[in-house]
């Protein structure tokens, strides 16, 4: 589709049943960046992934969307897989480089979907860039100040490990039940029956389990995401807000109340500074709420409608 000559490939893989990638590295204006471009038809959908991902976990975090309607651009944010992180370390250099990624594709403008740690660079990616920039979806993104306490990064560290991992991926097949209870837990302002209830929901969905284990692969291996991860903290503690007032296109933003990693407010600021802005609460969301919760459902078809509606000609 787009004209474009690939610095470097890495093996196609799947990412979970029925998605899989083929990420390229090209030499933007702004260095490097790996991406993967699903072949479909229609508008350019640029995901933005969280922390801990790249363009393995982008894609999958837009599993929701029919790829034969859109190309659904996920490029690995600086730091992370094969995107060094000379190529955008700060917030304003990330949205930059995104817009590099546009312009070596030839993409004129592109609606985001941006999760997590990822919000950032793609409200200053609309801010700085309007023009690129036909409608916003962000869910239960950063919208200022984000901090992690030592202990828990040392933990995530340890969890993170290779050796950690192997083992994560061995109990996710021998017994997923103990993964979904840590993940609500550290995920979630659940109580007791709250989380039984979202652990049970997903049991019920071979898809929703297999969405788990795509997800918890998407960051591994930990060593090629550390560099990006350790930078969006060190970023994220300068801000007390991002400058989100300042964004004119159409935007949605999608949180759980229930958020226990970027907390509901992130998603409040953001939806009562943007104007015009949409929102959707996912009652009892957790951080994953989008993708695993009872209201999933609802929440996706928001989002598409809202997706379509940005891209009517």
């Amino acid at each position: 589709m787009y004209s474009f000559v690939a610095s470097a490939t890495t093996p196609s893989r799947e990412v979970m049943p029925g998605i899989t990638i083929h990420p390229q590295i090209v030499h933007t204006a702004k260095g490097p960046i790996e991406f993967d471009c699903t072949e479909g038809h229609g508008p350019v959908v640029l995901a933005v992934h969280g922390g801990f991902g790249g363009c393995d976990q982008a894609r999958l975090l837009t599993e929701w969307i029919d790829p034969s309607c859109y190309h659904i651009l996920s490029p690995s944010r600086p730091g992370y897989l094969g995107t060094p992180l000379e190529s955008g370390r700060t917030i304003e250099q990330q949205a930059d480089a995104l817009a590099a990624l546009l312009d070596i594709l030839g993409i004129q403008r592109t609606t985001i979907v941006a999760a997590s740690a990822g919000a950032p660079a793609a409200y200053l990616l609309a801010v700085r860039h309007p023009k690129r920039v036909a409608g916003l979806i962000v869910i239960d993104g950063v919208s200022g100040h984000y901090d992690v306490p030592e202990a828990d990064l040392l933990n995530q560290a340890i969890f993170l490990g290779d050796l950690a991992q192997k083992m994560l991926v061995k109990v996710g097949v021998w017994n997923p039940r103990v993964v979904l209870q840590d993940l609500f837990q550290s995920e979630a302002l659940f109580t007791k029956k709250q989380t039984e209830k979202h652990i049970e929901h997903v049991m019920a969905d071979e898809r929703l389990l297999a969405f788990v284990r795509a997800f918890t692969d998407s960051m591994s291996p930990y060593r090629l995401r550390k560099p990006g991860t350790e930078n969006d903290i060190e970023q994220f503690r300068q801000y007390s807000h991002l400058p989100v007032e300042r964004i004119r296109c159409q935007s949605l933003i999608v949180h759980g109340t229930h958020d226990a990693d970027v907390k509901f407010y992130d998603g409040v600021y953001a939806y009562e500074h943007i104007p015009g802005a949409e929102r959707f609460w996912i009652e009892e969301g957790s951080h994953l709420g989008f993708w695993l919760s009872p209201n999933a459902a609802t929440a996706q078809q928001a989002a598409r409608q809202f997706l379509d509606r940005c891209n009517r000609r």
